[in-house]
């Protein structure tokens, strides 16, 4: 059993974001992010399905013609591609679950893993 107390992870590494809690191929990763007021993750999408967690604070989350406001206890989920924002409305701290990790489509063409990052691979066209 592993186990973490978000409240300490962000007391020992304040405004250090994001911090990666967990992480294992071909299972799941969880990320703790520290969002400061009016800071964004942008229009984005990510090949995992994703669950984010609002463990503090109120962000605005918009996908496509929705739009959720959340506060503690709030979860969200996207499907993998789905484009999604999230919006602090003040300082907040989100979970962010990403499975199974990483998608068989994470990386593209070309990259491969290096010591758990991607790398252009020197024989890609």
């Amino acid at each position: 059993m592993q186990h973490w107390n978000v409240d300490e992870i962000r007391e020992a590494h304040g405004s250090r974001s994001p911090h990666v809690l967990h992480s294992q191929e071909g299972e799941a990763r969880v990320v703790a992010i520290h969002l400061k007021s009016a800071q964004e993750l942008g229009d984005h999408q990510v090949k995992e399905a994703a669950l984010l967690v609002v463990v503090d604070g109120q962000v605005r989350i918009e996908a496509g013609d929705e739009t959720v406001y959340g506060h503690a206890g709030t979860v969200v989920q996207f499907e993998p591609d789905e484009r999604h924002s999230v919006v602090a409305e003040d300082e907040s701290h989100v979970l962010l679950v990403l499975a199974p990790w990483p998608a068989d489509r994470h990386y593209q063409p070309g990259e491969r893993r290096v010591a758990g990052v991607s790398a252009s691979s020197p024989d890609a066209a």
